[in-house]
């Protein structure tokens, strides 16, 4: 009865082990025993169980280990590769936080994290720095334009260092998305402004921290921000009717302007990628969420053929 009972924890261990190694191959993004313990989603695997079930994989050829990280393949060239991209992100990171400052200083901006591979602490050579804002209720699209404009005339319309690509609203903190790449994108945020809001977002997301469950909900490091006289002058002019009504006007100018831009999707795929509310607007034009599931998909399929079971 023990050996039995034994026998059907390391089979859900294999399977957590490989879901966890299959997802982060889409991104040839090697993985520590401590990272797999923190983004498996299975409660407790045990050190133990975990250990054997990596050897045993390994001795089996259908993972590799180098240098105490593991991979689906490929391990020893994607460990360098982490390397580099790591030593990257760390250059960039002050500057990521400067430019987190300067948005946090924007009219209605409430909260701002780091998301996408920064928040993973990597980057690639060509990588670009993502934000996660959130808003004051109703001028959601006045920031965000205002942010847009300030790239555009500012920054010469670079997206290297401030990519401002998905926000919501203090009152709509849930992301209606729920799936593996949007709970990964939602435990691995790094809040850098907004103490109480930030918490209350991985509150309300409390689904996504509960298929990581070995992951802990980040703590803002709370940037500093001054007087911030720009922010405080605006949201007081705009807090009224005339803020309605530009937000309103922002709203269905971009919305009119992606329709056009983005003719080719179908409504389904639009609205997945290029998500617009009074209180959501997501930009993400190459639909990277279904990419990643689809290939997270395939490689499952792959494993499973490999194995003769079922790990899903």
């Amino acid at each position: 009865m023990l050996s039995t009972t034994r026998d059907h924890q390391l089979l859900l261990v294999r399977g957590a082990v490989l879901r966890t190694l299959a997802y982060f191959d889409i991104f040839d993004h090697p993985l520590t025993q401590d990272e797999l313990l923190r983004f498996t989603d299975l409660l407790e695997p045990g050190e133990r169980s975990l250990e054997r079930v990596l050897h045993e994989l390994r001795d089996r050829g259908i993972i590799e280990e180098f240098a105490g990280y593991w991979a689906l393949k490929d391990c020893m060239h994607r460990v360098r590769l982490r390397e580099i991209s790591e030593e990257r992100a760390r250059v960039r990171f002050p500057k990521a936080e400067r430019m987190a400052r300067r948005i946090a200083r924007f009219p209605f901006v409430r909260a701002v994290f780091i998301s996408g591979s920064m928040s993973k602490g990597c980057l690639s050579a060509d990588g670009d720095i993502d934000y996660f804002i959130i808003t004051t209720p109703g001028r959601l699209w006045v920031a965000r334009t205002l942010l847009i404009l300030y790239k555009k005339f500012f920054l010469l319309n670079s997206r290297r260092d401030f990519c401002v690509n998905y926000f919501l609203d203090t009152e709509h903190l849930t992301v209606e998305d729920r799936n593996r790449f949007t709970a990964m994108e939602v435990v691995t945020l790094l809040p850098l402004y907004g103490n109480g809001t930030t918490e209350a977002f991985f509150d309300r997301n409390a689904w996504a921290f509960a298929l990581f469950p070995a992951t802990p909900q980040p703590r803002s490091r709370e940037i500093a921000i001054g007087r911030a006289r720009f922010k405080s002058t605006l949201e007081r002019l705009l807090s009224g009717r005339l803020g309605d009504l530009l937000d309103d006007q922002a709203m269905g100018y971009t919305w009119r302007y992606w329709k056009w831009k983005f003719s080719h999707m179908d409504p389904r795929s639009f609205d997945l990628a290029l998500r617009t509310r009074t209180y959501v607007s997501k930009h993400h034009p190459r639909n990277f969420q279904q990419r990643v599931l689809d290939g997270f998909h395939h490689r499952m399929i792959v494993l499973e053929k490999q194995l003769g079971q079922t790990l899903r």
